[in-house]
């Protein structure tokens, strides 16, 4: 009986620090049921409704998805969006990973070099947007100018609708230093021993890295290309600021949440701005889980 009684106290007192934990936690869970949970289903229904601003929603069943099909600008911001991703989500992979073995190199001055390539990625968004506007300016932008000193005339870049998204996944570069920084911590972390192997048994420096190197941090890789395909897919913030979300010239900077953010906010259609949010996600969740299922394959994971 006493050690039923025990069991019981035991329990109680775990229900305490239970209820005790989530009081304290409530602030935030409150805040992600209001901000977050609620709009995520909301979100849902409304994407099967007709529903213009500051008026009741209409349930109209698939309509709006069915509409997306056939609607061009959607197909273009679709078009863009997978443009941007697939040359800027490789791009941004290679180069960061140059750059984390190059800083993770034994040589004078290191610090200053990790510090000055990070921190482009803790700049405001905003005033690298307006800072890589003027320098694509194809009259006056430093771009341009470095090109004609050496006989090369730059083109027109964000005016121009063949180089504006070259120009934008360009400008993506220039926030490696984040991924690099994590790349770096993974390749503190290679095993010595295994690489000391490899160069006892005659492998250059090339046939370390692919063999040992890379295969070591592949897991910090898949990371660093899913979450970077999911910053791809959502990328908003720098075209709307270089050019007023407008998506111009010509619609080829429409990426899918420029139109998502001028259905709902300049033409006041949010049921199908929902309609679109919910698709963008749902390729989102393909994406990741197509890359989970290649990465079985490719990714190593020490002690499997």
């Amino acid at each position: 009986m006493s050690l039923f009684k025990a069991r019981r106290a035991l329990t109680r007192k775990q229900q305490r620090r239970l209820i005790t934990g989530l009081l304290f936690i409530s602030p935030w869970i409150v805040g992600f049921a209001i901000f977050q949970l609620y709009p995520f289903f909301a979100s849902l229904y409304f994407s099967f409704t007709f529903y213009p601003a500051l008026e009741t929603p209409k349930f109209i069943g698939l309509s709006n998805f069915a509409k997306l099909v056939q609607d061009p600008r959607f197909l273009n911001a679709l078009y863009n969006s997978f443009y941007y991703a697939i040359f800027a989500v490789p791009l941004a992979t290679l180069s960061g990973i140059v750059l984390a073995m190059v800083l993770n190199m034994k040589v004078r001055g290191l610090s200053v070099f990790r510090t000055i390539y990070y921190l482009p990625s803790i700049t405001p968004v905003v005033a690298t947007s307006l800072v890589w506007l003027w320098m694509f300016n194809p009259r006056n932008g430093i771009i341009n100018f470095v090109l004609d000193l050496v006989g090369i005339r730059g083109p027109g870049w964000m005016g121009s609708p063949v180089w504006a998204k070259p120009a934008l996944i360009l400008m993506s570069l220039w926030g490696v230093g984040g991924a690099v920084v994590i790349y770096l911590a993974a390749l503190q972390d290679v095993p010595r021993e295994l690489v000391e192997a490899v160069q006892l048994d005659g492998a250059n420096k090339l046939q370390q890295i692919w063999h040992v190197t890379l295969p070591m941090i592949s897991p910090i890789i898949l990371f660093n290309v899913i979450t970077g395909l999911i910053g791809a897919f959502q990328f908003f913030t720098e075209v709307h600021v270089m050019t007023g979300g407008s998506g111009s010239p010509a619609d080829s900077t429409m990426m899918m949440s420029i139109y998502l953010w001028q259905t709902a906010f300049r033409f006041f259609n949010m049921g199908y701005a929902s309609a679109q949010a919910w698709v963008l996600f749902i390729i989102i969740i393909i994406f990741t889980a197509i890359l989970f299922k290649v990465s079985g394959r490719l990714v190593y994971y020490g002690g499997k």
